[in-house]
């Protein structure tokens, strides 16, 4: 919704208070990963900002940070290192 520029301020609040009260219906899991810890404290920092005064055109670019942050982090775990990548290819050449 941050990327999107026709998004209004109602459109995303409507939406995002919408998956705010879903999320929020769940039972909670402690999960201990890095990815979790960040991308709760995220939402919750986020509903705290909708509460106040609140201009979507001024955290858009800040917000879009945030979460290309949050991003990389989920995605670190899936990357391999260079030097594992080919380990079973080469395997044979002694």
């Amino acid at each position: 919704m941050f990327r999107d520029e026709k998004t209004t301020e109602e459109q995303f609040l409507e939406k995002f208070y919408e998956l705010k009260k879903k999320l929020d219906e769940f039972v909670e899991i402690r999960l201990d990963s890095e990815y979790h810890h960040q991308l709760k404290a995220y939402i919750e920092k986020l509903y705290q900002e909708t509460l106040h005064e609140f201009k979507l055109n001024d955290i858009r670019e800040a917000n879009m940070t945030l979460l290309n942050r949050l991003q990389k982090l989920k995605n670190g775990s899936s990357y391999k290192k260079d030097k594992h990548k080919y380990k079973s290819k080469n395997q044979d050449w002694g």
